[in-house]
């Protein structure tokens, strides 16, 4: 059940609406309407409180206040003594996240309504109906959300239309990410699995892909003549992943099937990108990128090898970004791939090509500057 908002209107009639986030962020305190004479200090003001600004006017306006009121939010940051001196990486990290969130707590409290067509009702507002059913499916009254989210839901639609290209799939080709499902963006990986040698046994005994999103790597492996059941314990992921693959003509080599991790039987490759980030996620959509104490990448090295068919091998996607936060250490992974009853027959690295990893400004640029991308070959520990 949504929750129910409740406000008046300058003329006295009574409103109610529904409170929409797929971000999971919780409904305002109160009301209280807004419109264009609304300044960005007195806006910051009241979403501090608690306060849930309902907007009344010019859509266009409401995106101007709301990159006015994040500037200042930012401004707040640059203050001398704003940013602790001496902080290790892992409490920059935390710091980071926490401002992260504050950030979109109260940028969140600038609404919209909508009604149950998915439309705006003003002046200068763009078509959103697509994007918002793409995202919410059918409602059965008007509804109410945050401006920011609904920037989110836009800007996710237009990616779903124009596509994320993949050169490992072809010059040509492209993944189509639905809202709430990661975006393959960072190449770099896929190219990994694309490029690194097959385990002989492989096109007998099949291919897995655990946490399949997109499909991408899927997609990948279909690609290389391999048979493959790909798993994701999200729905919506499953069917963009059926999209994607139907889109790239890779549908009759890929079964999919809803399950947390792994398929039932054996398989001569089993692949897992998991979230790379050893952190509580914000929201339903920071899932893919932060997983709370590792759980998936230690439930996948845990259970690889009673999946694994004799000869086979595991390959694992990931970032030791966490290991240069101080979030995980190098020791703690090769013990994890031990007690599984693995052993590392390989590991090939690449550095990242994404726009933050030459960032010099963003708060983790030492860590980002540090960063490699690994596709660690795994095994069976040998007996003895």
């Amino acid at each position: 059940m949504h929750p129910i908002l409740t406000w008046t209107a300058a003329d006295g009639t009574p409103h109610q609406a529904a409170w929409r986030s797929l971000a999971g962020h919780p409904a305002p305190e109160r009301l209280l309407l807004a419109d264009d004479r609304l300044g960005a200090d007195a806006a910051l003001r009241a979403v501090e409180s608690g306060t849930g600004l309902l907007w009344q006017g010019d859509y266009l306006n409401a995106r101007h206040l709301l990159q006015a009121m994040s500037r200042r939010l930012e401004a707040r940051l640059q203050r001398p003594g704003a940013q602790p001196a001496g902080q290790g990486p892992a409490e920059a990290f935390a710091r980071h996240r926490a401002l992260q969130g504050e950030r979109a707590r109260l940028l969140g409290r600038l609404l919209l309504r909508l009604d149950a067509d998915h439309q705006l009702g003003l002046p200068r507002a763009p078509d959103v109906a697509d994007a918002a059913r793409e995202a919410h499916g059918p409602v059965d009254g008007p509804w109410i959300t945050s401006l920011r989210e609904l920037l989110g839901l836009i800007g996710a639609h237009e990616w779903r239309k124009k596509g994320v290209p993949v050169p490992a799939l072809g010059r040509k080709a492209l993944v189509h990410p639905h809202y709430g499902v990661f975006s393959p963006v960072r190449g770099e990986y896929v190219q990994l699995v694309a490029e690194a040698p097959l385990p002989a046994i492989v096109h007998g005994a099949g291919a897995f892909d655990i946490g399949t999103g997109t499909g991408v790597l899927a997609a990948v492996l279909a690609q290389r003549k391999l048979r493959v059941t790909a798993t994701d314990n999200q729905p919506a992921a499953l069917a963009c992943a059926a999209e994607n693959l139907a889109q790239l003509k890779l549908d009759k080599r890929v079964t999919l099937l809803q399950a947390d991790l792994f398929p039932p039987g054996h398989a001569g490759l089993i692949v897992c990108n998991p979230p790379w980030v050893p952190a509580t996620p914000a929201s339903p959509l920071e899932s893919a990128v932060y997983d709370p104490d590792s759980r998936m990448l230690r439930g996948f090295l845990a259970g690889l090898a009673a999946h694994l068919s004799r000869g086979g091998e595991g390959w694992l996607i990931l970032s030791d970004l966490a290991e240069h936060l101080g979030l995980r250490s190098r020791a703690e992974l090769l013990g994890w791939i031990e007690a599984g009853g693995l052993c590392v027959i390989d590991r090939i690295d690449t550095k990242p090509v994404h726009p933050k990893s030459r960032d010099a400004g963003d708060p983790l640029a030492i860590a980002r500057a540090q960063e490699l991308t690994s596709l660690w070959r795994l095994g069976h520990r040998p007996k003895g």
